[in-house]
């Protein structure tokens, strides 16, 4: 009974401590600048895990994390086993998100509000879920330490995934569209997290 407690309290600190506590911060935005998107330097395709990645954009975003939802029984998940809701500009400040209850599931993003603290339009287009495919394990152990509130910095590319059945998964290349095919698939080669 004693090694199952202890084994309980050690989950729970482990879940508190990466990824199961919010990191806090004070009003101000935290990612004042826009997502930065170019025509691919490269555009070959390469094969990944089975399947066909197609670069459609390059693509480099500094943002706070709103919400993360991990997934492991879905296709998609061989790819993108983790979803970031991500706010830039004044979806990045506190003083906005704290009249905002923001959700994730079904891999998408949802918010709702009593009161818009700001125009829904620039909630929508200063805010995504993207979809998230680690180039190596190394990013993959990156992405798996991110907690909402973090600060992060990804670059990489906007692609298209295809699996020789016909299957395909394409990322958004826009951050005004709202709706079906709206979230962004995003091939990550490089990930930061802001310090403390």
């Amino acid at each position: 009974m004693k090694l199952w407690l202890t084994l309980l309290v050690a989950l729970g600190l482990g879940w508190w401590l990466h990824g199961g506590s919010e990191r806090q911060h004070a009003p101000g935005e935290l990612a004042p600048g826009e997502p930065v998107q170019s025509a691919p330097e490269d555009d070959s395709p390469r094969v990944f895990k089975g399947f066909t990645i197609t670069p459609l954009a390059d693509f480099a975003i500094t943002a706070r994390v709103l919400g993360r939802k991990d997934y492991g029984h879905d296709r998609e998940s061989q790819l993108a086993p983790t979803d970031l809701a991500l706010g830039w500009g004044a979806m990045s400040d506190t003083g906005v998100l704290q009249h905002l209850d923001i959700g994730q599931g079904g891999r998408w993003y949802r918010w709702s509000t009593h009161e818009l603290p700001i125009p829904a339009r620039e909630i929508a287009t200063h805010s995504a879920n993207m979809h998230l495919v680690p180039a190596n394990e190394d990013i993959a152990e990156v992405i798996g330490n991110v907690r909402t509130g973090d600060v992060v910095t990804l670059r990489g590319q906007l692609i298209e995934a295809a699996a020789p059945d016909k299957w395909r998964w394409k990322s958004s290349l826009s951050r005004t569209d709202t709706g079906g095919g709206s979230c962004e698939l995003v091939w990550v080669e490089e990930i930061t997290l802001a310090p403390d």
